[in-house]
């Protein structure tokens, strides 16, 4: 089946709240292309570090390629109130990060 783009866009991207976020998104790139780190059409993305679209200070910014920074979606590292060590936390799943020995 093919993609809906119109039903997409009046369902999700007209919507108020996904208007303010792109725009603070493009506000992001516009300040990593006045800086000089990024132009059109060089396949990188300005990714925001604590992933607050909102946040646009130059320190959360960075400029990363496309693939890693897409793959960051919907993972976000938290801190295990009981064992210490970061764990990444991907739909609501907790994945630990520390391998495990075999054989034990």
């Amino acid at each position: 089946m093919a993609r809906n783009y119109k039903a997409e866009y009046e369902n999700y991207h007209s919507k108020p709240k996904q208007k303010k976020r792109r725009a603070n998104r493009n506000a992001a790139r516009d300040i990593m292309e006045k800086k000089g780190l990024v132009k059109k059409g060089d396949k990188k993305d300005v990714d925001h570090k604590d992933r607050n679209t909102k946040n646009n200070k130059t320190t959360n910014l960075r400029v990363t390629s496309q693939t890693k920074n897409r793959s960051r979606n919907g993972t976000k590292k938290v801190q295990s109130k009981t064992q210490g060590k970061a764990k990444s936390k991907v739909q609501g799943k907790a994945k630990s990060k520390v391998s495990r020995k075999r054989g034990r």
